[in-house]
C-alpha cells in the first residue's frame, strides 16, 4: 500500500457526508473519487471536500482509479453488487449496516470477500464512541466482577423520515436500522448470546415495519440483557442519539446516563466521569456522539489495513450480529425463543 491511503466512496447521500468529513480528518487518507447515481450529488460531495474525480458509473469508478479501499455508505440493497465489484477489483471494503437485506446476502459477501482474502468490514459504530470504548476497559478490569444483567435503552420521537424517505417503505425497520448497534453493543460488552426473544411494535401510522422494539438476550456466561428501542417514544427532555445503559455484575454497577456521564459503583465507592466529545470541526449537536464514532470506527479500518489484522466487525463476525438479528425478527413473528445461527 501507498503511505497515504487511497480511497473511494460510493453513495453521496445524507449519512455519508459524515464519512466524507471523517475520512478528511484521518491524515494518512486521501479520498480520491466519489460516486452516486445522482450525479450531482456526486459532483456537490467532490466540490465540497476538494475531491477531483467523481461519477455515477461504479464499473467507470473501479476501472479509472487506483484505489486501497472504498467505503459504501449506500442502502443495504446494494451492498452484494457493490462488495463483489470490490472484491472482484481486490479492494478491501468497509461497508455500512446494515449488512445487507437477508442472511444469505451477508454470508455471500463473507465468502466472496475470503475467497480473495479481501478485507471486509461493516461500519458498525455504536462500539467506536467514546463512552462504550471506556465501559468496556472498565468490565475487562474486572471492577464489576461476572456480569449479571444489562439494559440499554434507545428511545427517540426525532423525525427520522424526512432526511431519509425510504424508511417509511422498509419492512424490517428499526431492528435493522437501531437494534442492529444495540445487538453487536450487547455482543462487545457481555459476548455471544444463545437465545432471543423479540416483540415488536407499529406505533407510527403510514410506515410499513416496526418502529419499536424489545429484545432479551440469554448470553453464554449466563447473563441476561434488555434491549429497548423507539422511534414512537416522546419523552422530554429527547435524548436522541444517546443510548442509556445498566450493567450490573457481582461486585458493582455501571450506568451511562445521559450527555455521556459514566458511573461506577464498586467495593462500597461510586465514581463519576463525564465522557468528552472529540474536536472535530465539522461535528454538531446532536449529532456530534456518532459523528465522533463514524473517525473511529474508520480509523479501525485503517489501522487494520495497516497492519493485516482482522477488524473487530469484520464482515465475518457481523454474521454474529445479523444472526441475533434474524433471530429477534423470527421470535417476534412466533411468540418464541429462537437460538440465534452462529455460521
Amino acid at each position: 500500500m501507498t503511505s497515504k491511503l487511497k480511497g473511494a466512496v460510493v453513495g453521496c447521500g445524507f449519512f455519508a457526508q459524515n464519512h466524507l468529513a471523517g475520512w478528511k480528518d484521518i491524515q494518512d487518507v486521501e479520498i480520491v473519487a466519489v460516486c452516486d447515481l445522482d450525479i450531482e450529488k456526486a459532483k456537490a460531495a467532490a466540490t465540497k471536500f476538494g475531491i477531483a474525480y467523481y461519477t455515477d458509473d461504479v464499473n467507470a469508478l473501479f476501472a479509472t482509479q487506483t484505489l486501497d479501499f472504498v467505503d459504501l455508505p449506500t442502502t443495504m440493497e446494494t451492498h452484494e453488487s457493490l462488495v463483489g465489484a470490490a472484491v472482484e477489483q481486490n479492494i478491501p471494503v468497509i461497508v455500512q449496516k446494515p449488512f445487507a437485506p437477508d442472511f444469505e446476502g451477508c454470508r455471500r459477501m463473507v465468502a466472496a470477500a475470503a475467497e480473495r482474502n479481501v478485507t471486509l468490514m461493516v461500519h458498525e459504530d455504536f462500539r467506536f464512541q467514546n463512552v462504550f470504548r471506556a465501559a468496556k476497559k472498565i468490565i475487562d478490569s474486572g471492577t464489576l466482577g461476572k456480569l449479571t444483567f444489562g439494559r440499554f435503552s434507545w428511545r427517540t420521537a426525532i423525525d427520522v423520515y424526512s432526511n431519509q424517505p425510504y424508511l417509511i417503505n422498509v419492512k424490517r425497520f428499526m431492528i435493522m436500522d437501531v437494534g442492529i448497534h444495540l445487538l453487536d453493543l450487547a455482543r462487545f460488552l457481555f459476548g455471544e448470546a444463545q437465545g432471543v426473544f423479540c416483540r415488536t411494535q407499529q406505533i407510527k401510522e403510514g410506515i410499513t415495519g416496526e418502529d419499536a422494539a424489545t429484545i432479551l438476550l440469554t448470553h453464554d456466561n449466563g447473563a441476561t440483557t434488555v434491549l429497548d428501542f423507539s422511534y414512537a417514544s416522546r419523552r422530554h427532555p429527547d435524548l436522541f442519539p444517546q443510548t442509556l445503559v445498566e450493567i450490573e455484575g457481582t461486585l458493582g454497577t455501571l450506568t451511562i446516563g445521559p450527555n455521556q456521564v459514566l458511573t461506577v459503583h464498586s467495593d462500597g465507592q461510586s465514581r463519576e466521569e463525564q465522557i468528552t466529545h472529540d474536536s472535530h470541526s465539522w461535528t454538531y449537536e446532536p449529532w456530534t456522539q456518532i459523528q465522533d464514532s463514524v473517525v473511529h470506527t474508520q480509523r479501525h479500518f485503517v489501522e487494520s489495513l495497516r497492519h493485516s489484522i482482522e477488524p473487530e466487525t469484520s464482515g465475518r463476525d457481523s454474521l454474529l450480529t445479523y444472526g441475533l438479528l434474524e433471530a429477534a425478527y423470527l421470535s417476534a413473528s412466533t411468540g418464541q425463543q429462537v437460538v440465534p445461527e452462529r455460521d
